[in-house]
């Protein structure tokens, strides 16, 4: 009897395991196209000018700024691990092989900086081996310089950065300064809070790699200034005395904050700023194998809606900025886009 009852147990068991699995498979598959975004893209820098700063956008919120004389990367996030990796928390490690290929692909011969918007593993998971690739120096928190030193990087490569400070590297001048995470986590909670406290050293699981503070990064050139907000947040009116041409908007997760949160941070962010080029970033899949650009899932995060926001917010506030999908890997001269209207 009791056999027979913990079979009958046990079927229902499994075949409610595989309903989980099949829905959990199509919502998994359900995902916006980027496509049916009908944004125009932005003009491809040209070879005719040569001299322009060029931005290139290499997924998620990794962007390599060039004027031809320096590079500035900001964060760094080649090595893709697995949604497995990732729902399990498994222990990884950095891709040698997809850095090398990244740092000659885009040409990273001239890099003086790097500097992730803040220390989780989809923004500074490579940043260690890139510098060490490279004599770049890594700015950033205290969890940042941590995951320099467990990379090895020497010492006076590491920049820890206190409140918002300045930097020069060539013509281009950085600054950082500190601002909030998204309240994108269960109960409005910043996902992986924290710090990092002691050197990361690798292998390890995507926990391990702590928030440890966040930065707004103003990036200005004589041919222009461009602002790169790696997460969703923003502090009222801290943006007020900053004039960009460019913003870089991170929008992972927007879409879960509602309409009125992300309608506030477009104000505080584009407004603010008076920016006339908008580009969205951390739009992708970052599961996905570097590279290959996929929308997340919609039961993760609905860039399709989060886009058509973005474009109301645009025409109820800013009529003379452009918005603009980055394409992958194609150098963006971004302080001569000529105006759209999506």
């Amino acid at each position: 009897m009791w056999l027979t009852y913990i079979k009958r147990v046990t079927t229902v068991l499994l075949a409610i395991l595989a309903l989980i699995s099949i829905a959990a498979a199509l919502l998994w598959r359900d995902r916006p196209s980027l496509e049916a975004i009908d944004w125009p893209k932005p003009s491809i820098a040209s070879a005719m000018n040569p001299d322009a700063v060029t931005v290139t956008w290499l997924g998620v919120t990794t962007l390599l700024f060039d004027d031809s004389e320096t590079q500035i990367l900001i964060d760094g996030f080649f090595s893709r691990p697995t949604l497995t990796e990732i729902l399990l928390d498994l222990p990884v490690d950095n891709n040698a092989a997809q850095i090398n290929y990244a740092m000659n692909e885009f040409r990273m011969r001239r890099l003086a900086a790097i500097i992730p918007v803040h220390s989780h593993f989809d923004h500074a998971m490579d940043i260690g081996e890139i510098a060490n690739r490279s004599s770049a120096s890594i700015l950033g928190t205290e969890s940042t310089a941590e995951i320099a030193r467990g990379a090895g990087v020497p010492e006076d490569q590491i920049t820890v950065v206190e409140g918002t400070a300045s930097f020069q590297f060539g013509n281009f001048t950085v600054t950082l300064r500190p601002v909030n995470h998204a309240p994108i986590g269960w109960g409005g909670e910043v996902p992986f809070d924290g710090k990092i406290e002691e050197p990361l050293t690798m292998p390890q699981p995507v926990s391990a790699w702590r928030m440890g503070g966040a930065y707004t990064i103003i990036i200005e050139h004589p041919q222009g200034t461009a602002l790169v907000q790696g997460s969703a947040a923003y502090k009222k009116y801290d943006l007020r005395d900053i004039a960009a041409d460019a913003v870089f908007l991170g929008v992972g997760a927007l879409h879960s904050l509602g309409r009125d949160y992300a309608e506030l941070y477009w104000q505080h962010t584009v407004t603010a700023t008076g920016s006339h080029s908008v580009y969205p970033i951390h739009f992708d899949d970052f599961t996905q194998p570097f590279g290959e650009i996929t929308l997340s899932p919609r039961a993760v995060d609905n860039f399709e809606k989060t886009a058509e926001w973005l474009l109301q917010f645009r025409n109820r506030w800013d009529n003379d900025a452009s918005l603009f999908i980055p394409e992958f890997g194609k150098p963006i001269a971004i302080f001569s886009q000529p105006a759209s209207d999506p």
